[in-house]
């Protein structure tokens, strides 16, 4: 018998793969839910599930592509005859996307495919069978650039604030239907995209200096932390966050406070 704040839920968790994904892999499956890792690299959602054991499932999804979302459901459901829990977590950046004059519409395209219509695909695959059952809980990761501009990240900004938006959408819908939907967004974090921390670190001032420089600028005096993510995304998960749907809880170490 599984034990914990999710014991026994079934809990779909897309870019588990590393980052914030794995960390809240890891995390839902110490609090006793039965993880299903999914990541577009298949050999990184393996190497998640190998961590957490038998409780862990990993299968190869692109959140792009409706068809693997809809496999994605199918397989959970072929494992564990029901749905508690989806993560929407996989997300891109790509520093060369900046502006909206510079920003190529293929970067823009691919920005908004994964960040704000892979959560559609995600909710769209998995909405039916929590309103069959009468309950379920869906978190997005959306971001702190989706409540305030940020400099030069013109997609990014537009495809977390359709995150934030469609969030709140959704969770009035599926309210009726017990089914909370909220969102996470999360500051500045301190390990960035790949691609992302390879620019910083070709920049100047390189990787280390630009963080410093950022954590500097926060009240709490650090960058956010993918447990610091994982935990969030675990409360909002849980049934200590029953009464709460439509939220964009913000984890970013106070700035938005200043």
């Amino acid at each position: 018998m599984r034990s914990g704040r999710l014991a026994a839920r079934v809990a779909v968790i897309t870019g588990a793969g590393s980052g914030i994904g794995r960390a809240s892999a890891l995390l839902f499956a110490r609090e006793g839910a039965y993880v299903v890792v999914a990541d577009l690299v298949e050999a990184t959602a393996l190497e998640t599930a190998a961590l957490i054991g038998p409780a862990a499932t990993a299968l190869a999804a692109d959140v792009t592509v409706p068809a693997d979302l809809e496999r994605l459901v199918a397989a959970t459901l072929a494992r564990h005859g029901r749905l508690d829990i989806l993560f929407n977590n996989a997300g891109i950046d790509r520093p060369q996307a900046t502006n909206v004059v510079s920003t190529s519409e293929a970067d823009w395209q691919r920005i908004v495919d994964v960040n704000l219509k892979g959560v559609l695909l995600g909710a769209r695959a998995a909405l039916p069978v929590m309103k069959a059952q009468g309950r379920g809980a869906i978190v997005n990761t959306a971001s702190q650039a989706g409540l305030v501009g940020t400099p030069q990240e013109a997609a990014y900004c537009a495809s977390k604030g359709g995150v934030v938006a469609l969030t709140r959408q959704m969770a009035v819908d599926y309210a009726p239907f017990n089914v909370r939907v909220n969102c996470v967004c999360p500051g500045a974090v301190d390990r960035p995209t790949v691609d992302r921390a390879g620019w910083l670190a070709a920049t100047p001032d390189g990787l280390a200096q630009r963080q410093a420089r950022l954590a500097a600028a926060i009240p709490l005096g650090r960058l956010c932390t993918a447990m610091d993510v994982a935990y969030a995304a675990l409360y909002l998960a849980s049934d200590e966050a029953a009464y709460v749907t439509g939220t964009a809880l913000v984890v970013d170490g106070g700035v938005l406070a200043l």
